[in-house]
């Protein structure tokens, strides 16, 4: 009868798991494969067996985080109106943020950085906000550089998202913040027309 295999799936998710939050909590350099393994409940030989070692248990972290967020980001439903839609993802991309901090961490905390002018794969996860953006820009919705536009509305939504995270932005506040900054961000971009007519259709002080 052969030895019962102890490095299954289940040592490598709680190895996944574990390596999520001390990758979102501690600096990278500071986290060991003895470290991992011990926090997982398991032995170093289980990490290089698993994954080879601890670059590829943190590219398997990242990989997690990034088809995550595209998975969230691309449920967002389509429709005729480009600036509704570009809210929409803002809420997705917060929501995600929100309910995976950790995985969030690690995918914008040094270890995947935003980059809206390289190479966009299938599954990347900035991919369905470009081409919503691109549509809005073909639409004359919005004027400028679609990846411009894409790093101004990242930057904003990260800012936002890291500062919830953080405990500075609560409740009404954050949701509050959060409303008027992406609608403030999403009119920089507008072009002249559009702005005009959104400004002809509110209220009078």
């Amino acid at each position: 009868m052969g030895r019962p295999r102890t490095n299954d799936e289940t040592v490598k998710e709680r190895l996944v798991e574990c390596a999520t939050e001390m990758f979102a909590t501690r600096p990278r350099e500071s986290v060991t494969v003895r470290a991992l393994a011990t926090a997982a409940g398991t032995s170093t030989a289980a990490v290089y067996s698993l994954f080879g070692g601890k670059d590829a248990l943190v590219d398997e972290v990242r990989s997690r985080a990034v088809a995550g967020l595209f998975q969230d980001l691309s449920a967002v439903p389509v429709s005729e109106a480009p600036l509704v839609d570009l809210y929409a993802l803002a809420v997705a991309y917060r929501r995600w943020g929100s309910e995976h901090s950790h995985l969030y961490t690690v995918l914008f905390g040094g270890v995947q950085s935003f980059d809206p002018s390289g190479a966009v794969g299938t599954g990347d996860p900035v991919r369905p906000l470009l081409a919503a953006i691109d549509r809005a820009v073909t639409e004359s919705v919005l004027a400028g550089e679609v990846t411009l536009i894409a790093l101004s509305l990242w930057v904003t939504l990260h800012g936002l998202v890291t500062l919830e995270l953080a405990g500075a932005l609560e409740g009404a506040t954050a949701e509050t913040a959060f409303r008027s900054t992406i609608h403030a961000t999403l009119r920089g971009w507008m072009t002249p027309a559009v702005f005009s007519s959104l400004r002809s259709t509110e209220p009078s002080p």
